[in-house]
């Protein structure tokens, strides 16, 4: 059973929210305005919740939100619907309220390639030959009014915990606009390891970034949850979640999976 088969499984006891967080972390409970959602229910204006793409419905949400922003973007590629999943992949979606707000896929490296060795297998496979297991992110979009850094961490962090605390990679990679690599570079300590090409998939130019999950894992775990040094800091780092949260967090995903 493949990776997004088993996690069609699994998620079925983890289907409603892998987590839930406040835009403002130190932002009391009492300090947020409650609106009433389309279910009747009472639902913070400042929370977000991380839920994982476990059904057609989800998955379609996603999919629609990400054509979208592509297409606002001006990113749009003849092929992009038919080649935008690496064959294994998952899809993360952050919700404010029942409405997508955010999506990531993550593709894991199982022997059938990633997206990004279109363009950048050479370099990929360097990664791979010093015995490196390669992970990639697709499909990163965002709404940016509602985008935060509290709102980036939580993203990430979730990927970081599927990747390194569930399956152990190793490295990850990203195809970007080149206009937006600084920000990896600055926010996250990715590296450019591929030079400037044409990506088919958008009609747009794109560079190969990477980032040894191991060593951030490190630095990121010594900074996590340490909202006061951000100044220090400008990474997104002290936004992850405290290691008891992620230990939570993970320890229910692991629960979820199936045995």
């Amino acid at each position: 059973m493949g990776i997004l088969d088993r996690f069609k499984v699994a998620s079925r006891s983890w289907a409603r929210t892998i987590v839930a967080f406040e835009s403002k972390p130190r932002l009391r409970v009492v300090a947020g305005a409650a609106v009433a959602s389309s279910a009747g229910q009472i639902t913070r204006e400042d929370q977000f919740k991380i839920r994982l793409a476990h059904n057609d419905e989800r998955s379609r949400d996603a999919r629609f939100f990400v054509e979208k922003r592509y297409g606002e973007a001006g990113f749009h590629g003849e092929d992009r619907a038919a080649r935008s999943t690496c064959p294994e992949s998952i899809t993360l979606a952050t919700y404010h309220g029942e409405q997508v707000i955010g999506t990531m896929s993550l593709g894991f490296d199982v022997g059938k390639g990633l997206l990004a060795d279109e363009l950048y297998k050479v370099e990929i496979d360097l990664v791979r030959a010093r015995g490196g297991s390669v992970a990639e992110i697709t499909q990163f979009a965002l709404d940016t009014q509602m985008t935060s850094k509290r709102f980036l961490a939580a993203m990430f962090n979730v990927a970081y915990i599927y990747l390194c605390n569930l399956w152990s990679y190793t490295d990850l990679v990203i195809e970007v606009n080149p206009a937006h690599a600084p920000f990896y570079i600055r926010m996250l300590g990715f590296v450019a390891i591929g030079e400037e090409r044409m990506c088919t998939r958008v009609s747009a130019p794109a560079v190969l970034l990477w980032l040894n999950l191991v060593e951030k894992q490190k630095i990121m775990r010594a900074v996590a949850g340490q909202h006061q040094i951000a100044r220090q800091d400008k990474t997104l780092y002290p936004y992850f979640f405290p290691a008891q949260e992620e230990a939570r967090i993970t320890d229910r995903l692991l629960r979820a999976e199936p045995r």
